[in-house]
């Protein structure tokens, strides 16, 4: 009889299968094989909270499939991930295949030599992190099965709230209030464009200098606050005398990155590779179970010493003895909460460079950053030669008790030694300076006052929510991707033309109600503290239920308050003094889960609805030739461009029409994401009329 060995997915069993023989049979799970029940709360709230967990339907025909594999097999190894949720997935396998007798075995790399070390230290399912789980797992149940029926009845059916989510909205619509709260303010900066006497007239014998004292004051950022001041100093500084001061040189020293982790790859792969952490999350995945990469749910900055002494071989062999520092570094977290017993994320053989593999794009793309990255993590410091310069300009003016001193400073750096910016390179700009000496009197080739205003913080982008989830200890290494999904399915933000993210109306009126009513659930504090909670029980130092009750027990009083005091009309409608054009009745502006809309006092007699904004673009339908183009979106937030008689006409196009028509064939000419103006019809040849620089 063979023994059964059980993961998650059948790439992972493909990948296992290599390594062990026949003496093995590799099975899937296809992950979860238990869950709480879609229909009703699914938790004992009265029995100390117990979980009711069901089988799947997607899930039976694998139950079933594991039972026969399992009496046929002389031992069962659970061989799913290290995480808490592989952990509460090798539970759950134990209870639904009645197994007494079994071995776990964890890896941090699908390789043959992981592989074996495991088999020869099986350990039993570990309980406090299974309890984790489930206490996040009955968490999350609670806050949305019994917030979001609060919120169908008072502001819009088909919403919901989360225990996570909820806060990363609160983030997006509070970084947006920021936003519209800001005010410009204008400053100006002088810049100097100077020359050696010797030859002024070549181009690298020039460089920029800036103002940065008048009268020994140093000059703040906002300091000339007026065209009228700057161009004060520019006449003053006519016919002045540049001289230089002082000259600083140095060496410096730029460090090379750490290692991936979970949060870092994605705010470097969504940066680098405009991936979204959905998608890099996934890739990760395929990398992982063909064990090209160690595990990719991690917040951990380890290394294995066998990992580093594999890259210094690499190094010195591949790029030479100078590119190694003659040390493996080490590096230590900085993330709340970190599991120091896991990996970073780095190739499972370094010594596989992107080249050696022949992988699929996107999996290329990928693993060549995390490889690039890891590699680099080894090596010798990148060396610039930096210099720094002040510059006296003296005003040639005929009263000298009216005379100024002015102190300008020119910065240039040049690279002197690669380093690890050789594998991995990162965007600097190299500035170069003349050789000058103290004291030399420099030629002014021009002065130029420019006008500037300060800019308000920007929109959240994934890469930038994700640091500040992990900042904040908000949410752990696994849940960033899905969370940022959940509130995009939701509507309750959107992205804009610069993929970043806006909170939508019904995202905004969501988050003010639960901040006003229920603080605790989006207070970043307390869910931080909430996953340190979760974090100690993990480490066997909290019990589930308490936890689970202590939060529960004042949640359950305010909702049950709330219920009473809160009024749908008060929160999600407005009277107005507009007539139903069908029956004469009242309009009242009414929040729905895509926005504020008109509709009929008269419902459900009078289904008259009409959109609140004029999103209408002056455009006639080219189809019915009776409606107009009008801006829409899609359930989940997508913008597209449809006519204003939906259903009646079905015309729709997800570029912006310009309003021109093709000269060709008639249809609309659009604007696409590219910034190219063309024919929206497909089969309409040489249909790009020009690409706006």
């Amino acid at each position: 009889m063979t023994k059964l060995v059980i993961v998650e997915s059948p790439t992972k069993a493909k990948t296992l299968g290599n390594f062990l023989g026949k003496d093995y049979e590799l099975a899937a799970s296809f992950g979860h094989v238990r869950d709480l029940p879609k229909s009703k709360l699914g938790v004992d709230i009265e029995n100390n909270f117990a979980p009711q967990y069901v089988i799947p339907t997607k899930s039976r025909k694998t139950v079933n499939s594991l039972k026969k594999l399992v009496k046929d097999s002389s031992e069962v190894i659970l061989a799913t991930d290290e995480d808490r949720e592989g952990e509460a997935i090798a539970y759950h396998l134990k209870e639904i295949l009645g197994l007494k007798g079994y071995q776990r075995i964890v890896f941090h790399e699908i390789t043959e030599t992981a592989i074996k070390e495991a088999l020869k230290s099986p350990r039993q399912i570990y309980d406090s992190l299974v309890d984790a789980q489930t206490a996040r797992r009955v968490l999350d149940r609670i806050v949305g099965y019994k917030l979001s029926p609060l919120l169908w009845k008072k502001v819009a059916r088909g919403l919901s709230a989360g225990r996570v989510q909820s806060v990363a909205v609160r983030l997006i619509v509070e970084r947006e209030r920021e936003i519209q709260k800001f005010k410009a303010e204008e400053y100006w900066s002088v810049e100097a464009l100077l020359a050696k006497t010797q030859n002024p007239n070549k181009e690298n014998a020039q460089f920029p200098a800036f103002l940065i004292e008048k009268d020994g004051k140093k000059i703040p950022k906002l300091g000339i606050k007026t065209q009228k001041e700057a161009e004060e100093i520019v006449d003053d500084l006519k016919g002045a005398i540049f001289e230089i001061k002082t000259i600083e040189k140095k060496s410096v020293k730029r460090n090379s990155l750490p290692p991936f982790t979970t949060s870092t790859l994605q705010q470097t792969a969504g940066q680098k590779l405009r991936l979204s952490s959905q998608k890099t999350m996934s890739l990760a995945q395929n990398l992982y179970e063909r064990g090209l990469i160690t595990y990719h749910r991690t917040d951990s900055l380890n290394l294995s010493q066998e990992s580093v002494e594999s890259a210094r071989k690499y190094i010195i062999e591949n790029l030479g003895e100078k590119y190694w520092p003659g040390f493996s570094r080490k590096y230590k977290t900085k993330s709340k909460g970190a599991q120091e017993a896991h990996e970073a994320i780095r190739p499972s053989n370094p010594q596989n460079s992107p080249d050696k593999l022949n992988l699929e794009k996107p999996n290329a793309r990928l693993y060549k950053l995390i490889w690039e990255r890891f590699i680099a993590s080894q090596m010798s410091e990148a060396i610039l030669d930096s210099t720094n310069i002040k510059i006296q300009a003296t005003p040639s003016s005929k009263n000298p008790a009216d005379s100024k001193d002015y102190l300008f400073q020119a910065t240039g750096q040049t690279l002197k030694f690669d380093g690890f910016l050789k594998i991995y390179p990162l965007i600097f700009t190299e500035t170069d300076i003349p050789e000058v000496q103290e004291k030399e009197i420099l030629d002014l080739i021009k002065l130029t006052p420019s006008q500037h205003f300060t800019q308000p913080p920007a929109r959240y982008n994934e890469p930038s929510l994700i640091k500040a989830l992990e900042q904040y200890g908000i949410g752990r290494p696994s849940t960033y991707a899905p969370t940022i999904s959940t509130i995009q399915k939701r509507n309750y933000v959107f992205k804009d033309e610069q993929k970043r993210f806006q909170p939508s109306e019904i995202g905004m009126v969501v988050n003010d109600l639960l901040v006003e009513h229920f603080p605790k659930i989006v207070d970043i504090e307390f869910t931080a503290k909430m996953e340190s909670d979760l974090d100690n029980i993990a480490e066997g130092k909290e019990v589930w239920q308490k936890v689970v009750g202590d939060f529960y027990q004042p949640f359950a009083e305010t909702l049950s308050q709330k219920e009473k005091e809160l009024s749908k009309q008060e929160i999600a409608e407005e009277k107005t003094d507009k007539i139903c054009p069908d029956c004469g009745a009242e309009l009242i502006i009414k929040l729905g889960r895509f926005g504020k809309f008109y509709a009929c006092t008269n419902f459900p007699k009078c289904r008259y609805t009409e959109s609140l904004k004029d999103n209408k673009l002056g455009i006639p339908c080219p189809k019915c030739e009776k409606g107009e183009i009008t801006e829409k979106r899609t359930k989940r937030g997508k913008i597209f461009y449809g006519c204003n008689k939906f259903p009646k006409c079905d015309f729709a196009l997800w570029d912006k029409p310009t309003g021109e028509k093709c000269p060709k064939c008639g249809a609309l000419m659009i604007k696409t994401k590219r910034k190219q103006i063309k024919c929206s019809n497909p089969e309409c040849k040489d249909n790009i009329k020009k690409v706006e620089k």
